[in-house]
């Protein structure tokens, strides 16, 4: 797989979840589609979006519900694509939203493997590669960015470090997807620092590559230390994802609760 085949894998699963074309995300303009339901959207997505909006670098596709299209298109025409992501513009956009009982919610990077970077240092620990009937007793809490308790059935593959014969590290991937998997980590306390999640991320990245899906990682891009990882790993940031929720759904997200 080349690194245009990963791209375009990917540009072709947002457009899917989106509504557009795949050359849509990459024309350098900005594209307001109304948002529809999509079997092979990603699996955790609440679709129809009322406000999605998505930038590969260039311009914005905004898949939105049909009372907010002309706002969100003017929104995303009034400055350059990569401010509708950042404060102080992103107040316009809650005021925008608010009064239709919606807030933006998620906002992530997304990375994709960059297959000219260097690997990582091996792991210092030992590893072993894990099915997904090796996972099940792993579910419960204890691995919450690796695996996924909501929807156990889509964690299909991961590799673990241990030391002796404890499992100190896991990555794991989630079938999201038909063609795209991805990849979450944790490390234990006592193990961090040590090179663990690069090397497991990196080499989990490989097995995915070998089973033909394009492994992919999602990070907030106020957290430093998994977007550190994710370049690490030899990954490189792909693309950016903004998301409206109902406001009773976001606050209820807010630790503590608003």
């Amino acid at each position: 797989m080349t690194q245009q085949e990963l791209l375009n894998t990917a540009l072709c699963q947002s457009a899917t979840e989106l509504g557009c074309r795949p050359e849509d995300l990459v024309s350098g303009q900005n594209t307001v589609v109304r948002s529809r339901p999509h079997p092979r959207a990603r699996r955790y997505l609440q679709l129809p979006f009322y406000c999605q909006l998505v930038s590969y670098g260039g311009g914005i596709v905004a898949s939105v519900d049909p009372a907010v299209e002309q706002p969100v298109r003017q929104y995303i025409n009034s400055c350059p694509p990569e401010h509708c992501f950042e404060t102080p513009q992103l107040h316009r956009l809650t005021q925008l939203l608010a009064p239709r009982g919606q807030l933006p919610c998620f906002m992530a990077a997304y990375f994709l493997p960059q297959l000219s970077a260097s690997a990582p240092a091996g792991c210092p620990y030992p590893v072993r590669l894990l099915t997904a009937a090796q996972l099940a007793p792993l579910h419960g809490g204890r691995w919450p960015n690796a695996l996924c308790d909501a929807r156990r059935e889509l964690d299909v593959l991961a590799v673990g470090a241990y030391d002796g014969p404890h499992l100190i590290g896991l990555a794991g991937c989630s079938a999201d997807c038909d063609t795209m998997w991805q990849i979450g980590i944790d490390v234990q306390p006592g193990y961090r620092r040590r090179g663990v999640a690069a090397a497991l991320t990196h080499l989990l990245s490989q097995e995915i590559l070998s089973r033909g899906k394009v492994p992919f990682y999602c990070a907030a891009w106020s957290n430093i230390p998994s977007v550190k990882n994710a370049l690490r790993a030899g990954f490189g940031p792909a693309w950016v994802e903004l998301t409206a929720r109902p406001t009773g759904d976001t606050l209820a997200m807010a630790q503590p609760p608003l």
